[in-house]
């Protein structure tokens, strides 16, 4: 919403600033301000076609006096152009079976970190038929568009705001949590399925809306167009996460097109430091967990239950896609971490890079007995249904 990276405005410590009238740092704005000054009709559209209904989530970590003009893109004046934003639910979890095209949980080829196990293999069925569901429901709103004759001038982008939500993806900055799907449509279907492999940021995705609209992108922008004869290439972009939900963390990451490099600030804590929310929607961690204590994992799975975690991580991602083998000790590699360990440290002076500042021990704690009280019941039954002891949950 502001083609600016969450630690430079405040924003990246987890639904820090829902209740609290946070104001964005001066002059950062959200897109739609440029969009409606520009003439544009904003919308956050809650029914985008006939009986497909979402909520309409914006899920922003700051207040603004005024985000959207409307719930559709119909309530626009004639002729007037619009920037339309759809969020589509699918597939956070819970996920649900795709009825009509059901994935067979035999066919899924898993990451080695996870246990092959009949659990791991329905769970990950079950996300594969929410991905079609998802599929077909995108389908529906670019048939709607084309009834009301605005396919052909409608550019349409469709992405992910985070990565899969399986344990060592979404909030982990292994490929599995950063890595999404960015697909966008042109209206004359220039280069259809065409594939770039250039590195893009998810804050470019702003900064390439409104050089498309032929808005002139702020200065102060740190996201960049990508698109176009002017577009702008990344050697490398940069990850982070903080404290989500009750679990407090603080991690960075350069990803190139071939290294990963990951910063841990709390190498003295586990990976699976607790997270309430976790403990009950992924059954395939509990499922690693119990098997962890009885030493039936492998090696590359085992990893992720650590009781702590190295200060860095460093992978190579052309011979170890799945960043289970770490060079960060190997002198190999020794001129290439230095080099990944400078870029980090430029970008966390030059971004001001807020993660560093203490959160407020009282908003931590509102959080912490916000989870115990939505979730210790329902993980308490989960561990109860699978017979798994109670000291792995604490």
């Amino acid at each position: 919403m502001t083609g600016m990276y969450q630690t430079s405005i405040g924003a990246h410590n987890h639904r820090s600033h829902r209740d609290d009238d946070y104001k964005l740092p001066h002059p950062v704005r959200p897109i739609t301000d440029y969009f409606r000054e520009a003439g544009f009709f904003t919308a956050n559209v809650t029914e985008p076609a006939p009986g497909l209904k979402v909520r309409g989530k914006t899920d922003l970590n700051f207040t603004v006096d005024k985000l959207f003009d409307g719930k559709h893109w119909n309530q626009r004046q004639q002729g007037q152009p619009f920037y339309a934003q759809i969020n589509l639910p699918w597939t956070h979890r819970r996920f649900v079976k795709n009825e009509q095209k059901p994935v067979d949980p035999e066919t899924i080829e898993l990451p080695p970190y996870y246990a092959d196990h009949p659990i791991t293999r329905e769970d990950w069925a079950l996300y594969y038929d929410t991905i079609g569901i998802l599929d077909q429901n995108i389908g529906l709103i670019m048939k709607q568009l084309e009834s009301e004759g605005l396919l052909e001038s409608t550019i349409v982008f469709f992405f992910g705001d985070n990565g899969r939500p399986h344990f060592r993806g979404k909030q982990w900055l292994y490929d599995g949590g950063i890595h999404v799907p960015l697909v966008v449509c042109w209206p004359d279907k220039r280069k259809a399925g065409d594939v770039n492999e250039e590195l893009v940021s998810a804050v470019d995705i702003t900064a390439a809306s409104l050089y498309l609209a032929g808005i002139n992108v702020p200065e102060y922008m740190q996201g960049q167009n990508f698109l176009g004869p002017k577009g702008k290439r990344r050697e490398y972009i940069i990850a982070a996460r903080d404290r989500c939900d009750e679990t407090v963390d603080r991690i960075r990451c350069v990803r190139t097109k071939r290294y990963k490099y990951i910063r841990n600030y709390y190498s003295d804590r586990p990976y699976t430091q607790l997270n309430r929310y976790k403990e009950s929607e992924y059954p395939v961690l509990r499922l690693m967990k119990r098997l962890n204590v009885k030493k039936k994992l492998t090696p590359e799975q085992a990893l992720f239950f650590a009781s702590n975690r190295p200060p860095e991580e460093l992978y190579d991602l052309q011979t170890d896609p799945h960043e289970v083998k770490d060079l960060s000790g190997n002198p190999k590699f020794e001129d290439k971490l230095i080099e990944l360990q400078q870029i980090l440290d430029t970008w966390i002076e030059a971004t001001r890079d807020q993660g560093g500042i203490p959160e407020n021990p009282s908003v931590v704690e509102f959080y912490l007995e916000r989870m115990k009280k939505n979730y210790d019941e329902r993980i308490k039954a989960c561990y109860k249904e699978e017979n798994m002891s109670l000291e792995l949950f604490k």
